[in-house]
């Protein structure tokens, strides 16, 4: 399973610097050919916005494998590592539910709902552009099922509070 999830996670970095360039690429032939050639490029800002979204629902899904997500945690640290536990599980739990009805059933309703709608500027359906919300949402659910894994194994370790240095904040 760490072999498919280190696979998965390089996937998926690749996928979002390409995008990220993408995106930049876009918004720069738009700049261009609105101020320059003084005729602005209208596909861009639709594709930009398209990759936008894209980029972020991936990226996001990275940040929620690596738990680099926010989270407010400063209660949950003051607790013992059984109460710690249990909150950790209960918030996977609860945004698991939330992933799975709002990205995963909602997304899959959305796109089957637009599949046939023309885009009029890219060449492809709403539907396939809208494939973001449940691709995303099978993402987060594999991260939130492998954290929850990790939350009810022996390997389960306690945060412990960031406490800053006060030399290196001071320079």
């Amino acid at each position: 399973m760490t072999m498919f999830r280190r696979w998965l996670d390089r996937i998926l970095r690749s996928i979002c610097i390409v995008l990220f360039g993408a995106l930049v690429l876009l918004v720069v032939w738009q700049v261009f050919t609105r101020l320059v050639l003084d005729d602005p490029s209208p596909w861009t800002e639709e594709a930009a916005r398209y990759v936008f979204v894209w980029a972020s629902m991936i990226g996001i899904a990275i940040a929620v494998g690596e738990k680099a997500d926010v989270v407010m945690d400063f209660l949950v640290e003051k607790l013992p590592r059984r109460l710690q536990r249990i909150a950790d599980i209960l918030a996977y739990l609860t945004t698991l539910a939330f992933v799975v009805y709002v990205l995963l059933y909602g997304g899959i309703k959305q796109s089957m709902m637009a599949w046939t709608q023309r885009n009029p500027l890219l060449p492809f359906t709403q539907g396939e552009l809208y494939l973001a919300l449940p691709i995303a949402g099978a993402l987060l659910a594999f991260y939130l099922i492998l954290h929850i894994v990790h939350a009810l194994s022996r390997n389960y370790t306690v945060r412990e509070g960031f406490h800053e240095d006060p030399e290196a904040a001071a320079a």
